[in-house]
């Protein structure tokens, strides 16, 4: 079994529903993307990722920037942990209440344009071959994850917090949880 770690991003500067669709992190977030790196490099050196793998969004790719430069390693991007499409007819002003109603749910009955029980397998598939890499992603894309790995059809599972930490393990065809990061509350709900 690898371990890989899967981290959500740091805060961002503008939440679902403000002017910004794509905003990068704040001061605080800047800072928790520093510890993430720090805890990474401070594992014994056979334990730390050699890989970094981000979604596509700004704030992810900032909070995966400072453990990519101190890897000396480029960031990998890869959709599969993105952020959760959106119903293509959903304007921006409602996207949280959108959420809001899906994280009372369960994966069957998120209403939208594609099938979110297969989008959070797809989530948890792209992780398979992961091991060794830290992977920066979503509050939404970390519980599709979490929910599989419990046997949870709920949506929502899991709190993680800005640059929560969790681990897991992979042989290439299973993953397992071996151990939740920090848990917080959220402005999502």
């Amino acid at each position: 079994m690898q371990t890989l770690f899967l981290i959500r991003h740091g805060k961002p500067a503008a939440v679902w529903g403000e002017a910004d669709d794509d905003p990068g992190l704040d001061d605080a977030g800047r800072a928790q993307a520093e510890a993430a790196r720090d805890h990474l490099l401070s594992l014994p050196e056979d334990q730390r990722p050699s890989r970094v793998v981000s979604s596509p969004l700004r704030r992810c790719r900032e909070t995966a920037a400072p453990t990519a430069e101190a890897l000396g390693v480029e960031i990998e991007i890869d959709p599969g942990v993105g952020e959760i499409p959106t119903p293509a007819a959903l304007s921006a002003e409602d996207r949280p209440g959108w959420l809001r109603e899906a994280f009372q749910g369960r994966w069957t009955e998120i209403r939208g344009d594609l099938d979110y029980e297969q989008w959070r397998r797809r989530a948890a598939d792209s992780l398979l071959v992961r091991g060794g890499t830290a992977v920066f992603s979503h509050y939404v894309a970390i519980n599709a994850v979490m929910s599989l790995l419990e046997g949870e059809d709920r949506v929502l599972v899991f709190r993680p917090d800005h640059a929560s930490i969790t681990t897991l393990g992979t042989d290439g065809s299973r993953l397992s949880l071996v151990s939740r990061g920090r848990e917080a509350s959220t402005g999502v709900l």
